[in-house]
């Protein structure tokens, strides 16, 4: 019986081996949850915008149509961030990159309008994915 357990024992003993530290690795990967995190919630806020603006644009008010339509390509764009910082992915930089400047659009859109508190909760949104995404880019530099 114990013979059976030996060629296992080899393996997990190889396999650990190869991997990295565990403080190294827990940072690294607490970096990557965290902008992951931001994006989801900046797609949430985009998602909610859109639809704010949407009931705007069919009260007349023609003008929520442009931050509509950033609204909702922020919200795509920050849900595929999300997912590929989630698993690490070997695209993360550029999904990253793209990510923060689709934010920084969409919370300039939403930040023409000061009064308004859903459009003003989404450019905050924004600008905090955007943050998060620029420190991305620099962590997966490294």
């Amino acid at each position: 019986m114990r013979n059976l357990y030996l060629p296992f024992l080899g393996l997990a003993l190889s396999l650990s081996a190869f991997s990295p530290s565990f403080a190294a690795d827990d940072k690294h990967h607490a970096a990557y949850e965290a902008c992951a995190k931001a994006c989801n919630d900046c797609q949430r806020a985009c998602d909610m915008c859109t639809t704010h603006c949407a009931t705007m644009v069919a009260d007349g008010k023609k003008e929520h149509l442009v931050t509509l339509k950033e609204c909702q390509d922020c919200a795509t764009c920050c849900s595929a961030c999300a997912q590929i910082c989630a698993r690490s992915g070997p695209q993360t930089a550029l999904m990253a990159e793209c990510c923060a400047k689709c934010c920084d659009q969409c919370a300039k859109a939403c930040e023409k309008f000061p009064d308004d508190k859903h459009m003003k909760m989404c450019a905050e949104e924004c600008r905090k994915c955007q943050k998060a995404c620029e420190g991305m880019v620099k962590h997966a530099a490294n």
